[in-house]
């Protein structure tokens, strides 16, 4: 499991290396909105709020204190991680529509088990993701849905997602909804690393779905 995920974060590093550059100008236009997507604000509350969730769980994986102030040391940017994952999670959304790509419930409840079994039950694989993508327990099948969302567009454009195709697509989506960041959140920008959030996109949540359905 640990090999598998440090492949994944080999993956995420060259997602972000062979990115193009998605970018917005980020504006005091829409007051107490940490960035405006299709027109639809992403509140500082709201992001504060997903902030929270992975704090309290971490306090709760973490019971000594000073490994829990070395926990919060290592994770310094949740705040703006929090939302350019927030923020590529619409623009994938709306990529895979435009696509025609959906994904069940169905699906994501069976690579959750299979992740699940190669993890070595379900705690351990809420434990491993909280650690190594900052999402908290309570969000994990919506990690899961996006990592599925992004395999399956990557292959309806022929590709994956460490190519060109892929990412030209998210560029595509990201122009069309005018995305607009706080300046005190950084720049969309995906190239320049603008975009610090841990992103998955796991090609093991395939595979455990496949081991399922065999």
């Amino acid at each position: 499991m640990h090999r598998r995920r440090r492949t994944a974060l080999v993956l995420s590093a060259a997602i972000v290396a062979a990115a193009p550059v998605l970018t917005a100008c980020g504006s005091d236009a829409h007051p107490g909105a940490a960035a405006v997507v299709g027109g639809e604000r992403i509140t500082v509350a709201q992001v504060q709020s997903r902030v929270d969730e992975v704090r309290r769980a971490q306090r709760a994986a973490v019971a000594d204190e000073t490994q829990y102030q070395q926990v919060v040391a290592r994770t310094g940017t949740l705040n703006r991680d929090t939302l350019h994952q927030m923020v590529l999670d619409r623009v994938l959304d709306r990529a895979a529509g435009d696509a025609g790509v959906t994904v069940t419930r169905r699906e994501v409840q069976t690579a959750r088990s299979g992740l699940e079994q190669r993890a070595g039950g379900a705690k351990a694989l809420e434990t491993g993701w909280l650690q190594q993508y900052g999402v908290a327990p309570q969000r994990l099948d919506d990690s899961l849905r996006l990592q599925i969302e992004a395999q399956k567009l990557a292959a309806k454009l022929n590709t994956d997602t460490s190519r060109p195709a892929f990412w030209n697509a998210l560029s595509a989506a990201s122009g069309a909804l005018h995305v607009d960041l706080n300046p005190r959140y950084g720049s969309w920008d995906v190239q320049k690393g603008g975009v610090a959030a841990k992103t998955p996109w796991l090609r093991e949540v395939s595979a455990a779905a496949t081991q399922q359905t065999a």
